[in-house]
């Protein structure tokens, strides 16, 4: 785990090297959430990759501990493996980085659907509950962004996953710990099982009608490749193709839309790169990024981004602003 407090106005090589996080390093946690034993979601994998995330097991390894505001994370499933229906208090944005998947939502994950191929985002509208499944026929993966430093507190699990984890093996305990009975863990004295979700406690999470989620949530890679043609296409943002304020804005740049000279910001910044090389440099070094990895630059820095090499490129570049995680969405 790297925890970064270098604000250095002109890092070295070996400064920003720890604030990139290599695809090829991504260290997957199995154990990550309640379902991770429970049949067709105990094969899914979770990665941390900036900020402590929602993760309920002590196993999860944190790439980059800081926050920029909020949290960067991943999941990587094989066909036919699904996350269980979820909800969380802040927003949760995927973007299809392998495969194809089918996202869901609804008390019974039965409200909608919406099918995501690769480079696709989802801004899945906070306080419903939803799940996501990999329909492909390879390992996928999915990049995520959380809002806020915390991530919201953690997952808020319909009553029906939390019963068949115990069914399983796991339980969850009141202070959002896991406890593994098949390794002879039980719950500490004193704690509690995280109660069931009370009928009138459901009833705040809407059922929401997919003519409600699309097309207002929903963003196609297709589409925004053709708005970064010659500038960056404003992804999520007050005046974005997927008007929102979660906290943070994403936007997508292509080889047509790079800034021509180089810049800064008083905001940190993500870049999060779906395809092709990329280069990166600053004063006091450079690097390349691939397809999967992340950096994270830190704010003040004047740097410059340029594909490394022919055909496709394009990354998403999500920056912290001022709204409140959660903020209202602005229709």
């Amino acid at each position: 785990m790297t925890t970064l407090t270098m604000e250095r106005p002109h890092p070295t090589a070996a400064d920003m090297e720890q604030r990139i996080v290599r695809y090829g390093d991504l260290r997957p946690c199995k154990t990550a959430f309640i379902d991770a034993h429970t049949p067709g979601s105990n094969q899914k994998e979770n990665f941390t990759i900036i900020g402590g995330g929602v993760s309920e097991s002590p196993d999860q390894h944190v790439h980059i501990k800081e926050t920029p505001g909020f949290n960067i994370g991943a999941a990587g499933q094989p066909p036919y493996c699904r996350n269980s229906l979820h909800s969380h208090r802040t927003a949760e944005v995927f973007y299809v980085l392998k495969g194809r998947w089918r996202f869901f939502w609804g008390r019974r994950g039965t409200a909608g659907e919406v099918t995501l191929e690769e480079g696709d985002i989802f801004n899945i509208p906070t306080g419903i509950f939803r799940g996501f499944e990999n329909i492909g026929i390879d390992y996928g993966m999915i990049m995520a962004i959380l809002g806020g430093d915390d991530a919201g507190g953690g997952v808020i699990w319909a009553p029906q996953v939390i019963e068949d984890a115990r069914d399983h093996g796991l339980v969850l305990g009141e202070n959002g710990k896991l406890y593994d009975s098949k390794k002879g863990q039980s719950l500490p004295e004193g704690v509690k099982p995280m109660p069931l979700l009370t009928d009138e406690e459901l009833k705040a999470f809407p059922e929401t009608p997919i003519e409600q989620v699309l097309p207002g949530y929903v963003a196609r890679y297709s589409d925004l490749m053709a708005l970064a043609r010659d500038r960056p296409a404003r992804v999520i943002a007050d005046d974005g193709v997927i008007r929102d304020r979660p906290g943070f804005a994403v936007e997508l740049l292509t080889r047509g839309s790079i800034p021509e000279e180089p810049y800064e910001t008083n905001s940190h910044e993500v870049l999060m790169v779906m395809r092709g090389h990329w280069r990166l440099t600053w004063d006091g070094g450079a690097a390349t990024l691939a397809p999967g990895d992340t950096c994270a630059v830190p704010p003040g820095l004047s740097r410059a981004l340029a594909p490394s090499m022919s055909g496709e490129a394009s990354l998403y570049r999500v920056r912290n602003t001022d709204d409140p995680a959660g903020a209202t969405r602005r229709n």
